[in-house]
């Protein structure tokens, strides 16, 4: 059997183009023997946690089990759509510098646009390609393009696809004429929007959605068939057997690749450290400072023991930074009279008590310190603060002022399908009326119900074994929890000494004068990242 990996896979984070998770990707062409899948979503980074997430859970499932290692090698980048004439193009960096330069590539376009948007230009690529990155090209570029991508990085291909449609065999001749021509290699790919074919009818709902059209007006938006799926080495090697290159140019790319994310690992900002003074050392001199503040020159045994304690697991685990920056954000809420207070499992701490960023006295209340951070469980800390909630956005905007759009950015919320939301779309894409649609939506109980009310059709007086209602419910039950587009975290902020946009790309909010990540607080969890909270209270105010 050929070796093969699949270098051009959409997810469903290609909102409303693939129709299956980032999760579901990886499991297949694990199953499938694959060596290597590429996950490329459309002008976003959004989904790519989600499959390195999966293959982590897959190794670790295998080592706790005893069994064989999965060998699948995870490369994750994005498919770049332009607003000029550009040819459709994916991009993986080979290293955390090209990522770095990729993310920053999107926050670009992002910035350009209103939220939702990307505006990319032939301009960008050529500014931001450099011999980091590995291109697949999708659709022919012109001449003096591809010889100006060359000039910049050697490692690009043509993207080849057999989706038998017809005239596929004179449209790869064509294709491979134009790689002897530039001395471009092909590359095989099926270019898959799902994993099995078994959920192209699916796909077929997400066109209907994204079109705003219904399934029997959808006509050519529609596929012609159901290939763009995820094909085994064997398949793939059979389709192109007239250019087996093709084949072995995907292990060639995929030699290439030198990065993964757990390479981002960030430092927290370290301004509100004066000069001469470290973040761990600076952080104690504050809090024994607060601490004989409050209880004169000689402490309470207990006291000293328990803050000694803190202190060394948070140098241990290198957190200090992250004190001190929320300690900066409450401080500057006091001087503005502002009330805040921090709440959750950080009250747990006698630093953040004596810093004035809880109000909880640990000592009275016997809170325990490992509630808040352990060594063994390894998670970053999580302070939350709530603020008056008129006063708010005054904290918003100083952080924004203090550390820079390019190094601040609120956490994202992905906006999933709920029961609701899900009935009325796929209603309407297979062509039910209004009144079926309403009726159906209207035995969920509550507007985030995430489940698919089949048993509660039947009150509706429908006939719940019709044809219709049953592919009604077939399709909620596969589209709920599917993302429907990014919005912001109520006030979840990542923080970081170098650029975020290196890290992740950045977004306008519809809100005016906010920015936000393109990952939310599970996929800030996943890679370990840390964020602090800036809630609104309306008791305070």
């Amino acid at each position: 059997m050929s070796n093969f990996a699949e270098l051009a896979a959409s997810t469903h984070y290609s909102f409303l183009r693939g129709a299956s998770s980032p999760a579901d990707m990886v499991m297949q062409a694990m199953a499938l023997d694959m060596t290597g899948i590429g996950i490329a979503d459309r002008n976003s980074v959004a989904g790519v946690v989600r499959a390195h997430a999966a293959l982590r859970r897959a190794h670790e499932d295998a080592e706790e089990e005893g069994g064989t290692l999965p060998n699948l090698k995870l490369i994750v980048g994005s498919r770049l759509l332009f607003n000029d004439k550009t040819p459709e193009t994916i991009v993986y960096p080979l290293n955390r510098r090209g990522w770095g330069r990729l993310t920053r590539l999107l926050s670009t376009g992002n910035l350009r646009a209103e939220k939702g948007d990307c505006f990319l230009y032939e301009a960008d690529l050529l500014e931001w390609c450099s011999d980091d990155w590995a291109l697949i090209i999708l659709t022919p570029p012109t001449s003096a393009l591809a010889s100006n991508l060359r000039s910049r990085t050697p490692h690009i291909w043509l993207g080849a696809v057999m989706p038998r449609s017809g005239p596929d065999k004179r449209h790869v001749a064509t294709l491979h004429s134009l790689s002897q021509a530039t001395d471009i290699p092909l590359i095989a790919t099926n270019d898959p929007l799902y994993a099995t074919s078994q959920q192209r009818p699916l796909h077929d709902i997400l066109t209907c959605i994204a079109e705003k059209t219904t399934i029997s007006k959808a006509g050519r938006l529609l596929a012609v068939n159901a290939e763009r799926f995820l094909k085994g080495p064997a398949e793939m090697a059979r389709l192109f057997r007239d250019y087996p290159e093709a084949i072995a140019e995907t292990q060639k790319l995929l030699g290439l690749i030198d990065f993964s994310l757990d390479e981002l690992s960030y430092h927290y900002p370290e301004e509100p450290v004066p000069e001469g003074w470290t973040p761990q050392r600076w952080l104690e001199n504050l809090t024994w400072s607060a601490a004989h503040a409050r209880h004169g020159t000689v402490l309470p045994e207990r006291l000293r023991s328990k803050v000694e304690e803190e202190l060394r697991l948070i140098e241990k685990m290198e957190y200090a930074p992250y004190f001190l920056t929320v300690h900066d954000i409450v401080k500057f809420a006091q001087d503005q009279d502002i009330l805040c207070q921090g709440r959750g499992s950080a009250a747990n701490s006698a630093v953040c008590y004596l810093l004035g960023i809880t109000s909880a006295d640990p000592m009275e209340h016997d809170l325990l310190f490992s509630r808040f951070i352990s060594e063994e469980r390894r998670e970053p800390p999580d302070i939350d603060v709530d603020f008056e909630h008129e006063r708010r956005e005054e904290i918003i905007q100083y952080i924004y002022a203090r550390y820079g759009r390019h190094r601040a950015g609120i956490a994202a919320t992905v906006v999933h399908y709920r029961s609701r939301s899900a009935i009325r779309e796929v209603g309407k894409a297979l062509d039910l009326s209004e009144d079926i649609t309403s009726r159906l939506s209207s035995t969920v109980w509550g507007s985030h119900s995430s489940k698919a009310p089949d048993n509660r059709f039947a009150e509706t007086g429908l006939d719940p074994d019709s044809p219709e209602i049953r592919r009604v419910g077939d399709m909620v039950r596969q589209i709920l929890q599917f993302p429907r587009h990014l919005s912001q975290h109520v006030g979840g902020f990542v923080l970081t000494q170098d650029r975020l946009d290196e890290t992740v790309p950045i977004h306008n909010a519809a809100m005016d004068d906010r920015t936000f990540i393109e990952w939310d607080k599970d996929d800030i969890d996943t890679l370990g990242l840390m964020k602090v909270d800036i809630l609104a209270l309306g008791m305070l105010t």
